[in-house]
């Protein structure tokens, strides 16, 4: 089996238009989230998320990408564009026949169908743009990437709600440790801020109407992100022969169903997928310094995580450092978990913990460690980054220093 390491790095969401950016902010627990900018926002009860600004699409795409690239897909390309160049790859050859793309994404082209459906339904016309679908569908990002970046290998999205990044950045792990592919670029992306995208979650009634406090006492609900995280997995024998820059290692994963409850998560199913990360990568449950947690700032979710690792590191779970950055960068859910795993990277390679900003009451059921608004330095090799989904679906990446 081959080790697989991380050898590129690219973001865009409300914290940031590149990694640095992002890391900077976390680095200073700055929070992305703001009032929406979007049309009909009068007629929203919820009138906050973590909105990508100040960015000008045109300044990046042709006019005929633009006809083709719902905004989830531009977040994928910016990032994936990044991160490639960071890994420093030309995919020719074999190396382009055999690498892929697996993309995780909930949503899909949420925008569009947002836009088309006012076109029908509202405006009244009987005719839309004939590349609704093409834009609008799950795959579009990981299609577009493969395009762009000449990889023939297998490309493909995972959707399983907020669990999905998790689950892609998973499975382009498994392909690459098993030597099916040399190289897989991974990650997630979505952007589902738009009124019928927001209008949906305000039904759930989990979502906050001021502000995203995982783990306090007076929390009161989740908010909206949106954006991109894309990744270079790389075997770690290639990465080596061309001198690449190594940001960590993926040591392993685990993947779990509740099989239980659609929208309540489980104890149980969680520490499963916690313990079975660490067996994966053979690490003890002792030597893993931080979790990024999925922490969404919701009683349910926040209190079964803390139980979840309590009950897997016992007395360790005093020790552990748990943070959740979706205080500051809004929950993306397709692609949350891939710009939460920069986060674990910072841990690993540059000793900083980012923070859980909006800590203002300690939760008695929440009793960990949660490094509460300002970012801390520390020595860790391991870290874990969690991602527990709507559906019962829990996948947990474990990562160490190389």
């Amino acid at each position: 089996m081959k080790r697989v390491v991380i050898t590129g790095a690219g973001t865009i969401n409300a914290l940031g238009h590149n990694v640095a950016q992002t890391l900077e902010a976390m680095r200073e627990g700055r929070c992305g989230i703001g009032a929406l900018e979007m049309r009909d926002v009068d007629r929203l009860a919820v009138k906050i998320g973590a909105q990508v600004k100040g960015f000008d699409p045109e300044g990046l795409f042709n006019r005929q990408q633009m006809s083709l690239f719902d905004r989830f897909t531009q977040f994928t390309l910016i990032a994936a564009r990044e991160a490639i160049s960071q890994a420093g790859l030309e995919f020719s050859d074999e190396l382009s026949a055999r690498s892929g793309v697996v993309l995780g994404n909930s949503g899909g082209g949420m925008t569009t169908l947002d836009d088309n459906y006012r076109t029908v339904y509202e405006d009244g016309k009987n005719r839309v743009h004939p590349f609704v679908v093409p834009k609008l569908m799950n795959n579009a990002a990981a299609s577009h990437v493969s395009m762009e970046f000449n990889l023939k290998g297998p490309s493909f999205t995972v959707a399983s709600a907020c669990a999905s990044s998790n689950h892609a950045m998973s499975t382009a792990f498994q392909m690459v440790h098993g030597g099916l592919a040399p190289v897989m670029i991974t990650g997630g992306s979505e952007s589902m801020l738009c009124f019928g995208g927001v209008k949906a979650w305000e039904g759930l009634r989990v979502m906050s109407k001021d502000a995203c406090r995982p783990f306090s006492a007076n929390r009161n609900g989740m908010v909206q992100g949106e954006g991109a995280g894309i990744f270079v997995f790389e075997e770690y024998e290639h990465a080596k022969a061309r001198g690449a820059e190594i940001l960590a290692e993926v040591a392993g994963f685990a993947m779990t169903s509740d099989a239980s409850d659609i929208v309540m998560p489980s104890k149980r199913g969680a520490a499963r997928a916690i313990s079975g990360a660490m067996a994966d990568a053979k690490i003890a449950p002792d030597t893993v310094g931080y979790i990024n947690a999925h922490g969404t700032g919701t009683a349910a979710n926040d209190k079964t995580e803390c139980a979840a690792v309590a009950d897997v590191f016992g007395q360790h779970a005093n020790n552990l450092m748990i943070s959740s950055t979706k205080s500051m960068h809004g929950h993306l859910i397709g692609g949350t978990g891939a710009v939460e795993l920069l986060a674990c990277i910072m841990a690993l390679k540059d000793g900083v913990i980012a923070p859980t900003i909006n800590y203002e009451e300690p939760d008695p059921e929440c009793a960990l460690d949660v490094v509460p608004n300002e970012a801390r330095e520390a020595k860790v090799d391991v870290a874990l980054s969690n991602a527990f989904a709507f559906g019962g679906l829990n996948a947990v990446l474990a990562l160490r220093s190389v």
